[in-house]
């Protein structure tokens, strides 16, 4: 089945359909993880992407039903250089090519990946659509170019809970604002002890405080994070009045809550080897990350805040704190599904400052 993937730039690359069929348009972004392909096509967070993964063999593990990170796939489709189409792993109950058709996703594979990830490095994040249908090249670079901005869409409400819903524990009640949160956030939470109470991006602070929680987390999601406008105000009407948390897309609404600007990356960090260190420690951590959007760190001067986490690829802020109030983000991803686990410790840091 042929397919072709067209960019809003005028490229056009020409591979194999596999998965489902149609047409499909979105985003195009890439991931750099060798491994968590599952926990990549169910993270809410790439909600209006396409995503292409730059490792060349994707899908010799198949799909099992334990490491679903949402309860359905949220990318618009999926680039790969190769699709196995005869995994083998004992926990595999089903292939990439069979989860990709049910889930109604087209994939593209057999296209240089490389080069499709140098176009978005050096172009920056591009539209685009991949088609299995019959149409001309001009059509289909027009249609890119047609194609709806991340920015604007308000994704959050596409991928939040409808509905509020509790995870039993034994320890603190933790209010977890879903923003597209990953399932393994919440397990976090839950093996460390906490009732965990997820609450729709809609819910607003009068609605948490009636539950008196020891804290709240603000989790990743998708967008833009100007376009979360409910999530930032009830973090501007919480801080000061209970511990805050938050991770990813909550990481920047805190910014913006605090009176912080974002700004669009070039094409964003996504993938499981991203350097981040920690300027308290002075230690390394190799991150798991999926995001376009960073703080600009000009608009932090004169606000009581310290930066705890920076990016060493590009400097970008990657962690901070309220020097007054119960209050620290990381951008990167402390849950590590996909791994590595090395910023873990950081849901225990959570727990430390709702015990304190």
């Amino acid at each position: 089945m042929l397919a072709r993937l067209g960019l809003e730039n005028g490229k056009i690359f020409y591979g194999k359909g596999f998965g489902a069929t149609g047409s499909c348009e979105g985003e195009v972004v890439f991931n750099t993880a060798m491994t968590g392909y599952q926990e990549i096509l169910t993270d809410p967070s790439y909600c209006g992407q396409i995503v292409t993964m730059t490792y060349p063999l994707i899908g010799n593990y198949g799909i099992n039903p334990e490491d679903f990170e949402s309860r359905r796939s949220h990318v618009r489709g999926f680039i790969v250089k190769e699709a196995c189409a005869s995994p083998n792993n004992w926990r595999a109950t089903d292939t990439l090519t069979n989860y990709l058709k049910e889930n109604n996703i087209i994939g593209l594979t057999g296209i240089d990946t490389r080069a499709l990830t140098r176009t978005i490095r050096q172009s920056g994040t591009l539209r685009g659509v991949i088609t299995t249908e019959d149409c001309s090249d001009e059509e289909l670079v027009e249609k890119a170019k047609q194609a709806k901005p991340l920015s604007g869409q308000n994704l959050v409400e596409e991928v939040t809970t409808p509905r509020s819903y509790t995870i039993d524990g034994k320890g603190r009640r933790v209010v977890v604002l879903d923003l597209g949160m990953k399932q393994s956030i919440a397990q976090n939470l839950s093996k460390a002890g906490c009732e965990v109470v997820v609450m729709p991006a809609s819910t607003t602070a009068d609605e948490i405080l009636v539950l008196n929680p020891a804290g709240v987390m603000l989790t990743n999601g998708p967008g833009d994070p100007k376009d979360a406008g409910q999530p930032i105000e009830t973090a501007k009407d919480l801080i000061g009045k209970l511990p805050l948390f938050g991770i990813c897309l909550g990481h920047q609404v805190l910014a913006l809550a605090l009176g912080a600007e974002t700004y669009k990356l070039k094409f964003g960090h996504r993938g499981a080897n991203h350097p981040v260190k920690d300027l308290e420690t002075g230690k390394v951590q190799i991150t798991s990350q999926n995001h376009g959007y960073a703080i600009d760190e000009k608009t932090l001067d004169g606000m009581d805040l310290a930066i705890t986490h920076r990016n060493l690829n590009d400097g970008t802020v990657e962690g901070m704190t309220h020097n007054r109030h119960p209050l620290f983000c990381v951008q990167y991803h402390p849950e590590a599904f996909p791994g590595p686990s090395d910023s873990a410790h950081i849901f225990e840091r959570f727990i430390s400052m709702m015990n304190s």
